[in-house]
């Protein structure tokens, strides 16, 4: 299931998850079964091969430089980090982005991610200070993206409330 390293599952699951201080909170109830994924998306051979290259690439960096997640995401957020691994992780992550999308046929979208500063830099109400740099998308695009998913969970929904007054008149 790498699908979900994709930061199209992530817009999702910020927009819907809670926090709690300044921890994302994923309750499977709001962010997982709400998520509307694309057809066939188990099945995909393009989402499972970018996504397992994904992984595996993270797994090595990760052990060659002897640092786990946090560290090896605050180099990978780091507009300073221009160390060739870090460089093809963030294309990686990219091409993940850029698979996720073709599944869902928005090729339309151009997932164009730059270093920003955090939303939240200047938010001294949480204990622990967050790195104030992220490679992510510009705001135009991730609010595109979220759009198109609350939609496509819209209509399926419609579509399975419809299916079941169907099924009743069907007895």
């Amino acid at each position: 299931m790498h699908y979900f390293q994709s930061r199209l599952h992530k817009t999702w699951a910020v927009f819907l998850g809670s926090s709690h201080e300044d921890w994302l909170r994923y309750p499977s109830s709001d962010c997982f079964e709400t998520f509307p994924f694309p057809k066939s998306w188990e099945t995909n051979p393009n989402l499972e091969a970018i996504g397992k290259q994904y992984y595996e690439f993270r797994a090595d960096l990760m052990v060659r430089t002897k640092q786990g997640l946090t560290d090896t995401y605050n180099h990978f957020h780091d507009p300073d980090a221009t160390e060739p691994d870090i460089l093809q992780l963030r294309t990686l992550h990219d091409a993940m982005d850029r698979a996720v999308l073709n599944a869902y046929d928005w090729h339309d979208i151009i997932p164009t991610c730059t270093l920003q500063l955090d939303e939240d830099e200047d938010d001294t109400s949480t204990r622990r200070k967050k790195k104030p740099w992220r490679y992510r998308w510009t705001e135009d695009i991730h609010d595109e993206v979220l759009a198109r998913l609350l939609s496509l969970n819209d209509e399926r929904a419609e579509a399975e409330i419809l299916g079941r007054k169907t099924a009743k008149a069907g007895r």
